[in-house]
């Protein structure tokens, strides 16, 4: 008799929830949002914000997003944002993806970089000051991830 009645008293979460729990869990499992799990995300430029310093993201040649290791995407206006950003996350570089838009391409903004194997053109006016903006490795005037990344975090902010 026992048995039976922990049964019941079990069940009663699936039971309290009647003919939604399906849908219900559905929506949990699956996620609200049609986004991949890897690679860049869509950004909507002009209407994204930069997680660090909250300006909207619209200058499409300087932006970047990092994704974490729950696979959450976190979008910045400039790469110095999303290397300073990055620099106080507890997660490692192994655990993330860190993503720079093509300051190259055309139009700006429509293609992607792995950050950390792209290279830097210095000297640029970008949105929040570091003053870099990605191009493909291999590129004329374009310095390394490390090179770029350690002169961010020089300047600060």
């Amino acid at each position: 008799m026992s048995i039976g009645r922990r049964r019941f008293v079990a069940a009663l979460p699936a039971l309290a929830a009647g003919p939604y729990l399906g849908a219900t869990l559905g929506v949990v499992l699956t996620g609200c949002s049609s986004e991949p799990l890897a690679g860049p995300a869509e950004v909507k430029w002009d209407r994204d914000v930069c997680t660090r310093c909250s300006m909207v993201i619209s200058e499409r040649a300087y932006a970047a997003q990092i994704r974490d290791p729950m696979k959450k995407v976190h979008k910045f206006d400039d790469f110095g944002c999303a290397v300073i950003w990055k620099e106080h996350q507890a997660f490692g570089d192994a655990e993330s993806e860190f993503w720079v838009a093509d300051s190259r391409a055309e139009p700006a903004g429509a293609k992607w970089l792995d950050a950390r194997q792209a290279a830097y053109a210095g000297g640029k006016r970008t949105p929040m000051g570091y003053g870099y903006a990605a191009v493909a490795a291999g590129s004329d005037g374009g310095v390394p991830f490390g090179e770029a990344r350690k002169a961010v975090l020089v300047k600060g902010k």
